[in-house]
């Protein structure tokens, strides 16, 4: 078992915050659990573990399971405690992914489960009308997904450079967005709902962290492939932002062997080599598929296209030689590549990892190489995280406790 991290030495409400925050923790990664043995895990004292009990059970974040009970018959029975993600009551957080060609939307319980899920194609949406769009459709799948259970707000995710803190996106130009305020434009849309917003990239990399493997929380990168091309660095449980939460742009990495010409003016540049926008265009131009649409080049290999197959492993083999730049750099436990072909199929996440290891001087071992625990369902799970992350962080606080 993974233990939890021993709460820093603070004081006062700093202190109640802190262990408040290692109670949740140890809760999510070994529910139910007793309070016994959540003391034993996390060095709390056993008093601490039951003053903060008692406030997340009050917050509704955490509940008793008395069904669980297991006497041994000597001293008082140990109830067991658990996330409270009770089908009928449990709160729930929203998600929206905001891509090029559509939007994704969720519904995640307190262990970033994906309860429910909808989209929104952006074919044919002008845009100017595409916020205004978007918010609609979320309005609509939340009240559909979601008929009682409390909402504890929404994460949206995006490409591009994003301000967490400012609520802003900063730059996306495949969206032709630059310094929107889209946080505060969705909570005005959603009646004051808080929303939180954060590049995709560092959203699936805190994800990671939050839900995925213990590895994760350690060290990770976290390299995204779509049309647009970005990456994310987490240690020791943080997602790097940076100044100005600039950090992760690598869409002019070079790549090894690339000569795929960029707009920036130069050659082999990840996003211009790897992106499902230049994958597209490439297919048309080998006659593989009718438009430029990365989706259609899976869709075409998955039903035995072998020119679609060579060149979802040539952008397979492109995407690994930048690993292997990340790895060297940086040599975290954990390389998460988010890439749609290597998610459906586990042969073109073999290329990837064959190309890293080719060409890495400090990585021997594949297996650091791999997809995003939550699969396919990837995108809304990473945006309702942006959400809960500060929860787990700061669960009084979250909830004016």
């Amino acid at each position: 078992m993974t233990a939890a991290p021993h709460v820093a030495r603070t004081t006062g409400d700093g202190r109640r915050e802190a262990n408040a925050a290692t109670v949740l923790r140890t809760v999510l990664d070994h529910g139910p659990v007793a309070r016994r043995t959540i003391a034993e895990l996390s060095g709390l004292s056993p008093a601490a573990v039951s003053r903060q009990c008692t406030d997340l059970v009050r917050l509704g974040l955490v509940r008793e399971l008395p069904e669980l009970v297991e006497s041994s018959g000597v001293g008082r029975p140990q109830i067991p405690v658990d996330l409270h993600t009770g089908a009928a009551e449990g709160p729930v957080a929203g998600g929206v992914h905001i891509g090029v060609p559509g939007s994704t939307f969720g519904l995640l319980d307190l262990r970033g489960r994906l309860l429910a899920r909808g989209a929104l194609p952006h074919d044919g949406i002008a845009p100017g009308d595409l916020s205004h769009r978007i918010l609609g459709a979320l309005r609509t799948f939340l009240a559909d997904a979601n008929p009682g259970r409390r909402l504890l707000g929404v994460g949206a995710a995006l490409g591009g450079w994003v301000d967490p803190g400012l609520g802003t996106a900063v730059r996306h130009d495949a969206l032709g967005w630059h310094q929107r305020p889209l946080a505060a434009e969705l909570a005005r849309g959603l009646g004051g709902l808080e929303v939180r917003i954060d590049n995709h990239a560092r959203a699936i990399a805190q994800s990671e962290i939050l839900f995925g493997r213990p590895a994760a929380r350690r060290s990770l990168v976290h390299l995204f492939v779509g049309n647009v091309v970005d990456a994310a660095l987490g240690i020791a449980g943080v997602v790097h932002q940076g100044p100005g939460s600039g950090a992760g742009d690598v869409a002019h990495l070079p790549v090894p062997d690339s000569t795929a010409v960029c707009p920036c003016g130069r050659s082999g540049c990840l996003e211009a080599t790897a992106s499902n926008t230049a994958v597209g265009l490439t297919a048309v131009r080998r006659g593989i598929v009718p438009d430029p649409d990365a989706f259609l080049v899976v869709d075409a290999a998955a039903a035995g296209d072998r020119r679609a197959d060579r060149l979802l492993r040539e952008r397979a083999r492109a995407v690994g030689r930048a690993t292997a730049l990340l790895l060297d750099v940086l040599n975290p436990d954990l390389v998460v590549v988010t890439e749609h072909s290597s998610l459906l199929n586990p042969d073109y996440l073999e290329e990837i990892r064959g190309a890293a290891i080719d060409l890495s001087h400090v990585c021997r071992d594949p297996e650091r190489i791999v997809s995003p625990h939550a699969g396919m369902a990837v995108l809304p799970v990473a945006a309702g995280t942006i959400l809960l992350n500060p929860l787990f962080k700061s669960p009084l606080a979250a909830f004016g406790g």
